[in-house]
């Protein structure tokens, strides 16, 4: 819940960076505020929203439906993201619908998953994880691999001080790819996971050296062009 229209100049000169690194791919997920504005400005760079609701239309205040993402300018969406699933009180299954409805309307997905501090100290965290992603996943596979993405994101990593190991990451990322080949078979292998624990620009590179992971969701570092560049730049 960060950004109003003073923010334009950032979502450009981030999009005018990403432009020089036609390697990677770059998206912001913007308040719904800000995607036609933002579409707008920067035609062409991939904009997306940070929620979808999962019926296409009816008596649902306050939420935003996936063809008015779309009509708004969005290429894309996150689901299942922490603070949805902790503050919103979000289910696997909600996860599930609306990763179905987003990609069913035309929008590719970045949908999230991880665990907390207590699941992590109990030394579940893969199993819990992995869980999770079973139960979150869309009916039905994209005919495109690369329209989902994966976020791993290690809750108790956001903002408390703690770290995720390289080690930590990397299992994780391991036990994620497992479950996608059993789930969509070859497929499974080309959707994009990405890592999403305070990825900042100095520990991007190592980060991103890691087997499976294939990118970042990046959360305070994308606010600013200054912070969030840098990260697109490690990005090989």
């Amino acid at each position: 819940m960060n950004g109003t229209s003073a923010e334009i100049g950032e979502i450009k000169a981030i999009a005018c960076a990403a432009a020089d690194h036609d390697a990677v791919d770059v998206a912001l997920c913007l308040p719904a505020t800000l995607i036609a504005r933002a579409a707008m400005t920067v035609p062409g760079f991939a904009i997306g929203g940070q929620d979808v609701h999962a019926h296409a239309s009816g008596p649902h205040t306050g939420n935003i439906s996936a063809a008015m993402l779309l009509d708004a300018g969005a290429t894309l969406t996150i689901v299942g993201h922490s603070e949805r699933r902790q503050d919103q009180h979000e289910t696997d299954a909600d996860v599930r619908a609306k990763a179905t409805a987003a990609l069913a309307a035309g929008l590719d997905v970045i949908l999230c998953v991880g665990e907390s501090d207590e699941v992590r100290t109990s030394g579940d965290a893969i199993a819990h994880v992995s869980a999770q992603l079973d139960a979150s996943l869309p009916e039905i596979a994209p005919s495109n691999p690369a329209r989902l993405s994966i976020a791993y994101e290690p809750i108790w990593a956001i903002g408390t001080g703690k770290v995720a190991s390289l080690t930590d990451i990397a299992e994780m990322h391991a036990a994620l790819r497992d479950r996608l080949l059993s789930a969509y078979g070859y497929a499974g292998e080309k959707m994009r996971l990405l890592y999403g624990g305070s990825v900042k620009a100095s520990n991007a590179p190592e980060i991103f050296a890691l087997p499976n992971v294939d990118g970042a969701l990046v959360g305070g570092a994308s606010l600013t062009a200054a912070d969030f560049v840098p990260i697109v730049r490690a990005n090989p």
